[in-house]
């Protein structure tokens, strides 16, 4: 029997052939759902005017293009979504009463809103470590790449054993509660366990007390020896969890983490510092030692010493080629390299099918010979 669909059913920009393959770069994006997770955490849903099939790897993160008081921001989140629902893209955001964006995203953010996003990218995915057993240990908000990765096996019914293992501060600071208890209900190879840090009065709870310890660690995962390791929270649990793993002689090859953010001001001062010895250091260099890096788009063209990136390079024209990490994470500053050689050392920012096509990271790459930049 053959049911005819009449064409007014659906949108028309859904037919599959007119729709396009999420790749690393800029996008525009319209936030079409927003949900309150715990008291202060949202997640934020998105999808393009056209149809795009966001397939990215579970744990890679984009960075959003905002403008907060008259001036543009980047901030890098993780995607919380799985790939597996292709049409839309989530993050998941905790308000952070210091942060500028997470507040702006809470207080501004709403249905309808149309921004900017950079993406996806990022080494830490399950993709490229694949592994028949996976120990997930998250903490806070630091469950989002976690839940990415959950999801996708969840729903690709992977043969996959998932242990998961959720720190939070208390029971009503765990996200996704509901959600997690679903999928360990539903299928034998996902064993959840949650932690909680206290209990506050009033509040019920029957699982895990403190902190992720050797002796949890032993009731939870007798086995984790052999299992490949996903962490991802606050960078003092992170280093708790690098300990305790390392006390067992892992081999932490199998081991990932996830780690970004605004630049540190550690690196700022350091870049800083940097560039000051670099102006004293050009005023003895030959001709021969200098680089020239050329902006093709702009006009603009300046002699750079070695070992200045293509960012101070910009910096020192007044040309502004967006960043957020500094550290060759986020790849929000990519371009592209029309003449020339340089040398990049990025932190997983940039994909290997943009390298051959000629990109590069602005923030971590340097001229080797003089260059032309298509910017």
């Amino acid at each position: 029997m053959t049911t005819n669909i009449p064409a007014t059913v659906g949108s028309e920009s859904f037919i599959p052939v007119n729709t396009q393959t999420w790749v690393n770069g800029r996008h525009n994006v319209r936030c079409v759902k927003v949900i309150q997770e715990t008291w202060d955490v949202r997640t934020f849903c998105f999808m393009s005017e056209q149809p795009v099939m966001y397939f990215f790897k579970p744990g890679q993160f984009v960075t959003l293009e905002l403008e907060i008081n008259g001036e543009m921001v980047m901030r890098s989140y993780t995607i919380s979504s799985s790939p597996s629902v292709p049409y839309s893209f989530s993050i998941t955001v905790k308000r952070d009463p210091n942060g500028l964006v997470s507040s702006w995203l809470h207080d501004n953010m709403k249905e309808g809103d149309e921004l900017a996003v950079h993406g996806p990218v990022g080494l830490f995915n399950c993709i490229d470590f694949p592994a028949k057993k996976v120990l997930l240990l998250s903490g806070g908000v630091g469950i989002t790449p976690m839940m990415s990765m959950a999801r996708w096996w969840f729903d690709t019914n992977a043969d996959v054993d998932i242990t998961f293992v959720h720190s939070a501060r208390t029971p009503q600071d765990i996200i996704y509660p509901r959600e997690l208890d679903h999928m360990s209900s539903r299928v034998g190879n996902f064993a959840l366990h949650l932690i909680c840090e206290k209990i506050e009065s009033g509040q019920a709870w029957h699982g895990y007390r403190g902190y992720l310890d050797q002796t949890k660690l032993d009731i939870i995962a007798p086995d984790f020896m052999e299992h490949e390791v996903f962490c991802c929270g606050p960078a003092p649990y992170m280093n708790a969890v690098k300990a305790l793993l390392q006390n067992n002689n892992f081999d932490m090859s199998h081991y990932h983490e996830e780690s970004f953010g605004s630049t540190p001001a550690a690196v700022e001062e350091e870049a800083i510092e940097n560039a000051e010895i670099a102006q004293e250091e050009t005023d003895a260099l030959t001709q021969e030692d200098m680089r020239r890096v050329e902006f093709a788009g702009k006009g603009k063209s300046i002699q750079i010493a070695p070992g200045e990136t293509l960012h101070a390079a910009a910096s020192k024209l007044d040309l502004l080629i967006p960043k957020a990490c500094g550290m060759g994470i986020c790849g929000t500053c990519k371009v592209l390299i029309k003449e020339g050689e340089t040398n990049m050392e990025h932190n997983g920012g940039i994909t290997d099918e943009d390298v051959a096509a000629g990109y590069v990271l602005s923030c971590c790459s340097v001229p080797v010979t003089d260059v032309v930049i298509d910017y």
